[in-house]
């Protein structure tokens, strides 16, 4: 069983960090009382494999509070259930920033008077948690693509691990509208349509025979070259800036022949470059 604890300065990235070790397949709990840790930890390996990667968010900012997840920690090793603490930090510099463009107050600064003194309080106070932990991440000057990069490489699954966005590739057809949640749209009402050609219009570019067709025009081939290449350049810069998922969606007249042939054979090309990656044929049975 895998078992994280996040702790670290407020503002620093705490859930951040947990939505991206969900994202890695952890079961993740927000704000558990470190007293509560053991008694949880107990309940996953009584599951029996259910919860074998679990990831908690515990708030020690109190003298008792660290003591409490420390006698806790110690009994989870007692129970033989090993742990690893990711303690978020950041400068204070940056955490006045950020407390002041989400216009939040610091848990140590009620009033609001004294923001920078609070942080340097709760980092004294967390110094004892900072020691003890295994993983320290500064996020001064983290991009939340970096953050998801760095926490990716300290626990993701060996083996296989895709990359951290999720295309869907969309074939359309125009006169049925845009899909409203496109990021990118292509037309391909350029190529020579199989709709004209009798024995092909009842067919769909799923079928060899349409797709065959499509593609025994250069341009198809040029096309689908061009948009591999770039996309080959934008998703890594998508990941990045921290985006989950992007949604493609290329369009002929009806989306029953070009355009679903051609989303085939991209989300082909972008499956082998080692993303995640569905097909929506949407107008396709229209």
């Amino acid at each position: 069983m895998e078992f994280i604890v996040i702790s670290g300065i407020s503002g620093a990235g705490k859930s951040q960090a947990a939505d991206i070790l969900e994202d890695l397949g952890f079961y993740c709990v927000d704000n558990m009382p470190a007293v509560l840790i053991p008694r949880f930890a107990e309940l996953c390996v009584a599951t029996r494999g259910q919860y074998e990667r679990v990831a908690l968010v515990t708030d020690v900012r109190s003298k008792d509070g660290f003591e409490a997840l420390f006698a806790a920690l110690d009994e989870m090793i007692a129970l033989g259930c090993p742990y690893k603490i990711l303690f978020m930090d950041a400068s204070v510099e940056t955490l006045v920033r950020r407390f002041k463009e989400t216009r939040r107050r610091h848990p140590l600064d009620p009033g609001g008077g004294g923001m920078e003194e609070a942080i340097r309080q709760e980092k004294h106070l967390l110094l004892p948690v900072r020691d003890r932990a295994d993983f320290i991440v500064d996020t001064s000057t983290t991009t939340l693509g970096q953050l998801q990069r760095k926490i990716s490489q300290l626990f993701a699954s060996t083996g296989g691990q895709e990359k951290p966005i999720h295309v869907n590739v969309v074939a359309f057809g125009f006169k049925y509208g845009l899909p409203m949640d496109s990021d990118l749209v292509f037309d391909v009402r350029y190529l020579p349509n199989p709709y004209y050609i009798e024995e092909l219009r009842p067919q769909t570019g799923m079928d060899k025979p349409v797709a065959g067709f499509v593609f025994s025009h250069p341009q198809a081939g040029v096309f689908l070259g061009h948009l591999e290449g770039m996309l080959a350049h934008l998703l890594p810069h998508y990941i990045e800036e921290g985006k989950k998922s992007l949604t493609i969606s290329i369009g002929c007249t009806g989306g029953r022949h070009r355009s679903v042939a051609m989303a085939n054979a991209l989300s082909a090309a972008i499956a082998a470059q080692g993303y995640a990656v569905d097909v929506i044929c949407r107008d396709v049975g229209k």
